[in-house]
């Protein structure tokens, strides 16, 4: 299963970017989807997850009321809207598909299915 993660690039801080996760046939929909991420030098860490249905979303703290996790497509696509950036945000962002479809879970042991990987950069 191949997820395509795309709308990384370059902003500055205090801007904003959309981040997109498309899955192939029904990958997404039926299971929980998360976003982590992976700066330089650091472990991979949590950023946001939705449940199948999209009922239930969590926030890792440092993004928390900046960065909104949303599904379109018929749940085929989870999107990762991201505002008010800071040099912080910076880091390789990669959507994850969860073995189950209910919760949220922040531990990347919970997903099965990986993305390639976008950047996101944010200049100071």
């Amino acid at each position: 299963v191949q997820l395509q993660a795309s709308g990384g690039g370059l902003v500055q801080a205090g801007g904003s970017l959309r981040l997109s996760c498309s899955c192939p046939k029904r990958t997404c929909s039926n299971n929980a989807v998360g976003w982590f991420r992976q700066a330089l030098g650091k472990e991979r860490e949590f950023v946001a997850a939705i449940s199948w249905r999209g009922g239930t979303s969590d926030y890792s703290d440092s993004v928390k009321g900046r960065f909104a996790i949303s599904r379109e497509n018929a749940g085929n696509t989870v999107n990762l809207q991201m505002n008010s950036l800071n040099p912080e945000d910076t880091a390789v962002y990669y959507c994850a598909v969860a073995f189950s479809p209910y919760g949220t879970s922040s531990s990347p042991t919970s997903y099965r299915y990986w993305g390639q990987g976008t950047l996101v950069t944010v200049s100071s």
